[in-house]
């Protein structure tokens, strides 16, 4: 799946450079931020925010949203001029609309911890419309 993707968006706890690099090897390009699990060199070298262009659409990316109560309306604020905002750190997935912005968290394909499967997400970018698809993996 991620082989045939144009672009893998990761939101965080690459927790290596090697898997990091393995994750590029894969082929499509990867955008990411760090997470709290990486390592020092990790963290150093990736951004803790960052927005991003597909398509001319932009998604804001963050690790770590703050707590629960009150997420998606920071998220919107702090990413205002984003269709999206994909977000990790919880594991929780979530693809939820709110306002004017998909608050996207993927979960985890390898760390499920408190989320109900391990799952990811694939986002469609068609004009100007977002698409995301919860894969339950």
């Amino acid at each position: 799946m991620l082989a045939a993707a144009d672009l893998v968006l990761h939101a965080g706890d690459f927790v290596s450079t090697g898997f990091l690099e393995e994750l590029r090897g894969i082929g499509p390009p990867v955008e990411g931020v760090a997470g709290n699990m990486d390592e020092p060199a990790l963290k150093a070298a990736l951004p803790k925010q960052r927005v991003i262009e597909v398509e001319g659409l932009r998604i804001g990316m963050v690790h770590d949203a703050g707590p629960r109560l009150g997420r998606e309306g920071r998220l919107a604020v702090r990413f205002e001029d984003c269709e999206a905002v994909v977000y990790g750190h919880t594991h929780m997935p979530q693809a939820e609309r709110f306002q004017h912005v998909w608050v996207l968290n993927p979960g985890s394909p390898t760390e499920r911890r408190s989320a109900p499967v391990h799952s990811m997400i694939v986002l469609r970018v068609r004009g100007r419309r977002i698409t995301p698809e919860l894969v339950t993996l």
